[in-house]
């Protein structure tokens, strides 16, 4: 396998970066920061992100954006998703000005949906790179702290995209006796279960903030995969893929753990600390915020009902009371237990 580029040295860029490296390949990791690269070139740590973190020997660290990509036979973007484009312009930049020999494989390991256009991050990135060839576009997801797979805990993950050659191109770069991979042609469902999740990580972490108990963390989250899986069925996605990694497994990890920046500002929330601080306290990108926006406007657009994702909605754009929100979800009217809607 020849260079691997990995654009984004936060917790999940890094860890990934010293999987492929223990897995024999060159990897140049890219930061906009060049304090941060000089800090892991020189130091090979990663404070801010990751504590006790060593970047391994076969990682180069830069923050120079076309010495990391021209020679890149595999792009992989871990930046947030309102970077995902502006990094992608960049590389686009690169690709169209320099001799590429052999058009790159994209991979992303993104877990979020663009405002405004609703868009999924494969969409994104197949939007901004239509003016340069490339192989695939491939999605990397599934229940994975990094903090825990930087130190090798037994990590099962899935390689998503429309292609299954490309899916399994990226399985082959990433297994390893730690990290294990599966391949999915839905891409759709892999997306959206990683994305939709946080906002479910933030309700867990609300209700654990209210110091309520397992009894209702078990009703977050069964409910909560319910209204995924509508909202992914109606969106194309196949609803057996929420039974998987990318929908049970992701749950578990993001509602179960306080390494979850989700749960940690929902629980800043539960615990009385306004939205906007609690975000800022998080110290970190929380994917489930902006992803709560997105998913309440797409529930409306497709008339799915998403009772949880519009509590969580209202508490963080209109403040309102934790416990009457929560009292009105519970007094809803009688429903039965169907996941999806028998009309449709």
């Amino acid at each position: 396998m020849g260079q691997v580029t990995i654009l984004g040295a936060g917790t999940w860029g890094s860890a990934l970066a010293n999987v492929l490296a223990e897995n024999g390949h060159q990897v140049t990791l890219w930061t906009r920061s060049q304090e941060q690269a000089t800090e892991l070139e020189e130091l090979r740590t990663n404070e801010h992100y990751l504590n006790d973190f060593h970047l391994h020997a076969n990682v180069t660290a830069t923050s120079d954006l076309s010495l990391a990509v021209q020679n890149a036979q595999i792009i992989g973007f871990v930046v947030p998703t309102k970077a995902i484009r502006q990094v992608a312009l960049g590389v686009v930049e690169v690709l169209t000005t320099s001799s590429i020999a052999t058009p790159p494989l994209i991979f992303h390991a993104t877990k979020g949906i663009e405002q405004q256009t609703h868009l999924r991050v494969s969409e994104m990135l197949e939007d901004e790179f239509q003016s340069v060839p490339y192989q695939g576009i491939v999605a990397l997801s599934g229940p994975s702290h990094a903090e825990e797979v930087a130190t090798h805990h037994l990590t099962a993950i899935t390689s998503a995209s429309k292609d299954e050659a490309s899916a399994q191109v990226i399985q082959s770069l990433f297994m390893n006796q730690y990290l294990r991979v599966y391949t999915s042609t839905d891409i759709i469902g892999v997306e959206l279960g990683g994305a939709l999740k946080n906002i479910i990580g933030l309700c867990a972490g609300v209700s654990d903030g209210l110091n309520y108990g397992i009894n209702t963390k078990a009703a977050l989250v069964t409910r909560g995969l319910a209204e995924i899986t509508r909202l992914g069925v109606a969106l194309g996605a196949d609803p057996l893929t929420f039974s998987g990694l990318s929908g049970v497994g992701d749950l578990i990890v993001t509602t179960g753990s306080s390494l979850s920046r989700n749960w940690r500002c929902g629980y800043a929330i539960g615990q009385g600390v306004e939205p906007k601080q609690a975000i800022a306290e998080t110290g970190q990108i929380v994917e489930g915020v902006t992803t709560t926006n997105a998913a309440y406007e797409l529930a409306k657009c497709h008339e799915v009902e998403m009772p949880i994702t519009e509590a969580m909605y209202q508490v963080l754009n209109h403040h309102s009371d934790l416990r009457t929100i929560i009292a009105n979800l519970m007094g809803r009217s009688m429903k039965s237990e169907r996941v999806l809607p028998t009309n449709k």
